[in-house]
Order: C-alpha cells, then structure tokens, then sequence
C-alpha cells in the first residue's frame, strides 16, 4: 500500500511516498514559498540526488499538483499515476480537545478543523489547504487527519488547567493543549522498543529538541505533562520562543516600549530564545560555533537553554514518580552531544550518568547510570503513514459533537 504524507505549513508543502509493504520511503520533496514567483522545488527519489527547480507557484493545490508531477515524472518518478496512491495522512496541528486519535477525513471532520483554526490560525488553515487540494487533484483517495496535539489528550485535568479564572477554559478552551505528540509517541514506543519493555510499565521524559522544543513526561504510554500549553510557545527556550515569562512582562513591554499586542506576540515568538539571547543566531549549531569562539552571548544561550530542560526533566521526573529513561530527539537532540551532556550534569542523583564515548558518538543508548538515556531519530511521517493505515484498516470515523 503506499501512502502519502503532507505536511502543509502557510507557504510550504513538505511530502513523501512510503511503500508500507516494505515501511520504506520511495520519494520525498518540499515545495517551499508558495504563493511567490520564486517558489522552491526540492524532489528525490530514495536512493537518487535532489532534483531542484525555480517557479511560480500559485497555492497549495499547484504546489501538491507539483509534487504529484514530481512523483509520477518518467525519469525520477516512482509511480505511474497518482491514483496508485492508496491514500493520504495529513499533519494537521490542532485537534483541540476533540480528538485523541487520528481519524479518516470526512465533512464534519473539515468543519471541526476549521473550527479549531482559531486555536491556530497559521497551521490549520494550511493543513485544511492540503486537504482541500487532495479532494481536488485525487478525488476519491482517502485522507486521515494525525494531530500533534493527540497524544496529549490524556493529561490530566489538574495538569493542564490553568490557574485563570475557570469560565474562560468552559468559554474560551483556554488550557495546555500541548504540541510534538506525534513526535513523542513515535520516539517512547521505539524506547520501549529499545530498552526490551512493554510501553505501559515505563516512566519516560521525552525531550523533542529542534527549532521548537518540548519535553513531555509519558507515564504506561501516555502524555501526562507536556512543556508546550495553549500555544507552542510555553515552555523551554527555542530557537526564536522565548518560553516560560512572567505574563507580565506583556503589559509592561506594551507601556515601556509603546508595542502592540501584535508587536509583543511577535518579539516573544521571533526575536527570542537562542537567537534574542546570542543575538547571532537561532539555530544551536551557529550557537555552539559562536561560544566555542569565545562569545560570551552565545554561552549564555548555550546554557540557559540546557539548564531550563534540565530543570523540566527534573519536575517531570517527580510527577512520573521515578524514572526509566530520558530520551533526546529531534535536530538537536539526536546530533548535539554537547547539549545532552550539559543537560544530564547534576542529575547524577537520579540515577542519570553519561557514557562519554557513546554520547559523543550519538549512538542510542548514551547512559551507564540507573535511569537509561537513549538517542532515538524521530520519524513523524513514518508515525503519520501508520497512523494512516491502522485508521484505514479500522475505518474508524470520529465525530465531532459538543460534548
């Protein structure tokens, strides 16, 4: 069966085609600017170099058509016709609190996603674009909805509540709804894998590490606390996110420096984190490039970032009740030796202690202490085209109702 995975952000469209007989990727690519003259085509097949063109794309329904070009072209193609796609899973952001598992695409289900675009507006919409293109380019196919915000759906009340007065959570759907689920589910059960356990008995805080970051502490398989909340940009420090601030800092950033509401949304989501901080760069390896010469800045970013985890696999590790093992992924996580290690130092209480060689190696199991420490690459896409088939082969159909 082969199945399609889109990921449609507000001006990109990233997809690949798995042969699941197989669990293997045959094609990938990325169509990034679209709406502009110089939109970017990025193709490859598995096993080939990247095929690279500059074009106009219109929208989102020109660019997946693109990409269907791409995927069915007679030198790099790796199937005839786009109708040998069996069907179509789709990275949709916000589910709100609708939806804990992912579910086949039907009307009510379009309506429930554009409903929550309000918890989203630069993610739902897109990911309604690629959905809406699909209908319209492979009438027909079938297409399942996997949210970020699933896996967290089990936290419990007590967890993401927030302190705000209640009738805005009853009015509003103000409360932590958490992000990266797809992410943290894929990466604990390849941990349960890898430590020889049944997922349901294990203690695990997962550590999502790239341009957006988030740890969750994952208790017999499920999301218990995550660092993200309302919106992604709650928790540890980021690539431009600044994370956890006093909200007050809000107010008196709009009467000291005469910012908008707009203006100040702008400077925490993308003025901060490692880049506000280093005021060089977001991306970690930039960082690490600019401290190992000497920039004091870039240290500090180093360091702030690194002791905010560490103070959340802490807190974590107390409300799981004792720890398994810490896992790393993402960008960061899986590449940054360096990182993990500053992490992990001064947690050797917990029984978490770093093998040097193998940690700067990146293999998978870094720990030699107690608490086992694993490096699991991530495979979001991977997680989405099984989610696909398992919600095929179930026909499973979630309504959307008020209750």
């Amino acid at each position: 069966m082969k199945i399609l995975v889109l990921n449609c952000g507000s001006s990109s469209v990233k997809y690949q085609l798995f042969e699941m007989k197989k669990n293997c990727v045959t094609a990938k690519g990325v169509v990034e600017r679209v709406g502009e003259g110089d939109a970017i085509s990025r193709y490859t097949r598995t096993g080939d170099g990247e095929v690279k063109e500059v074009l106009e794309v219109r929208d989102h329904t020109h660019a997946i058509k693109i990409a269907m070009q791409r995927l069915t072209d007679k030198e790099h193609g790796v199937i005839e016709t786009k109708y040998e796609i069996d069907a179509v899973g789709h990275r949709v952001v916000h589910g709100g609190e609708r939806f804990s598992d992912s579910v086949l695409i039907n009307d009510e289900i379009i309506d429930c996603i554009r409903d929550f675009s309000r918890f989203a507006p630069l993610h739902n919409p897109a990911n309604l674009k690629g959905i809406e293109a699909c209908s319209e380019l492979i009438p027909g196919v079938r297409q399942v909805a996997v949210f970020d915000t699933a896996f967290h759906q089990k936290i419990p009340r007590h967890a993401y509540t927030y302190a705000l007065p209640l009738r805005y959570y009853h009015k509003l759907g103000i409360r932590r709804y958490g992000f990266h689920g797809t992410s943290h589910r894929y990466v604990a059960q390849q941990a349960a894998k890898e430590l020889g356990r049944p997922l349901e008995e294990l203690k695990l805080v997962t550590c999502h590490l790239g341009n957006g970051v988030s740890i969750t502490a994952v208790r017999d398989g499920h999301s218990v606390d995550t660092s993200m909340g309302f919106t992604p940009l709650e928790g540890v420090v980021m690539g431009t996110r600044c994370g956890d601030i006093d909200p007050a800092l809000v107010p008196y950033l709009m009467s000291t420096e005469g910012l908008s509401a707009k203006e100040v949304d702008r400077v925490m989501n993308k003025e901060s984190g490692l880049l506000g901080l280093s005021e060089r760069a977001s991306d970690m390896r930039e960082v690490l490039d600019g401290m190992n010469d000497g920039d004091e800045k870039c240290a500090l970013a180093f360091r702030i970032f690194c002791y905010r985890i560490r103070k959340y696999v802490g807190a974590y590790a107390a409300v799981l009740g004792g720890l398994d093992a810490v896992v790393f992924t993402g960008g960061i996580g899986e590449n940054s030796g360096v990182v993990r290690d500053e992490i992990c130092t001064g947690l050797e209480f917990m029984g978490i202690d770093l093998d040097e060689k193998r940690n700067a190696a990146n293999e998978v199991s870094i720990g030699k202490g107690s608490v086992k420490v694993l490096v699991i690459p991530t495979d979001e896409e991977l997680a989405i085209a099984k989610d696909t088939i398992a919600v095929l082969q179930n026909q499973v159909q979630t309504k959307c109702s008020d209750s």
